[in-house]
């Protein structure tokens, strides 16, 4: 068995080759969080794994001064927890170069599979903080290769199912007939307009919290009020859910414009659906009339979750076979 981990800024995630095991922890680097703790605690409850692939994400978070900074920190981490043997995934795939080349790739593990194992589409992978959307066609991946080529190239979207603030998606909201500006403050998430519309649940909601109170309906009523700067007295429930159900539509167009876009630009009427974002993917795709095909059921539910985990982990277990076989 191969034990794949993306190892990104908010979140690390970890994944078996034989698909028998998949994990997400919250753990947000920028805030000094416990790496090291957690792939040591890891690597003691998988000591089977006859090898470890790994693809970083994390290295812009705060904690580091540049990428270089982040991603060799992050291949210390790693090569600090596991003895066995290691490989990294870049956007050169197993033969990188340079540590910048690990920067950022975990999108290019997941592409790479799926031209094995799916063909041309469009892949669509929605976390809790970013939407990549990868167009694949011919076995190739005609995809930019920095975050800040992706962000220009509209492959790489900000904007997640949970972590999302409210106030950079909705420019304001309409409550009791009247538009209300929405404050440029960190006072709300989407994970709060997904709690309260019934779409997540407590338990679905795993990152923090705007203002570090509850995770519970009343709590996310009152910081989608704050969202106003509003007391949730002020404006009622019914307006709460108004701004919750108006930011959950924002969200919704600017996912199905953007895979539009990319789907027409590289003329692919198939979408491949990944993530915890899932389902908000296959809605999208069914609106622009483009075929899904939901990696849930292709793969399994909780590998949809942590497709690049799982994806580097079967990308490694082929190479290591076809070596072995050489």
């Amino acid at each position: 068995m191969i034990l794949g981990l993306d190892i990104g800024g908010a979140n690390t995630k970890a994944a078996a080759s034989d698909g028998q095991f998949c994990l997400s922890v919250y753990l947000p680097l920028w805030k000094n969080a416990p790496l090291d703790e957690a792939l040591a605690r890891l690597a003691d409850e998988q000591r089977e794994a006859e090898a470890v692939a790994v693809v970083i994400t994390g290295e812009l978070a705060d904690c580091y001064t540049s990428k270089m900074e982040g991603v060799g920190s992050i291949m210390a981490a790693v090569k600090r927890a596991f003895s066995c043997p290691i490989l990294f995934w870049g956007t050169a795939g197993f033969a990188w170069k340079e540590p910048l080349q690990l920067a950022a790739a975990n999108w290019s593990a997941s592409a790479a599979l799926l031209a094995r194992d799916v063909g041309d589409c469009l892949f669509v992978d929605m976390g809790s903080t970013t939407t990549d959307i990868i167009p694949v066609r011919a076995g190739q991946m005609p995809a930019a290769r920095t975050d800040l080529m992706r962000l220009a190239a509209g492959e790489l979207v900000y904007t997640g199912l949970l972590r999302t603030r409210l106030d950079a998606l909705l420019p304001a909201a309409r409550i009791k007939g009247q538009k209300v500006p929405l404050a440029p403050e960190y006072f709300a998430i989407m994970a709060d307009a997904r709690l309260v519309l019934d779409e997540i649940s407590e338990d679905g909601y795993t990152c923090e919290t705007a203002d570090g109170a509850g995770k519970d309906r009343g709590s996310s009523l009152r910081r989608l009020a704050r969202a106003v700067c509003a007391d949730l007295e002020e404006i009622g429930e019914a307006g709460a859910l108004a701004i919750a159900r108006q930011a959950c539509m924002r969200q919704g167009g600017i996912l199905a414009g953007s895979i539009g876009r990319q789907a027409e630009r590289h003329g692919l009427s198939r979408v491949a659906a990944a993530g915890i974002g899932e389902g908000l993917i296959a809605d999208a795709a069914a609106f622009l009339g483009l075929e899904c095909i939901r990696l849930s059921q292709l793969y399994g539910g909780r590998i949809s979750d942590v497709f690049p985990a799982y994806a580097v982990a079967k990308l490694a277990e082929a190479e290591i076979c076809g070596a072995g076989g050489a």
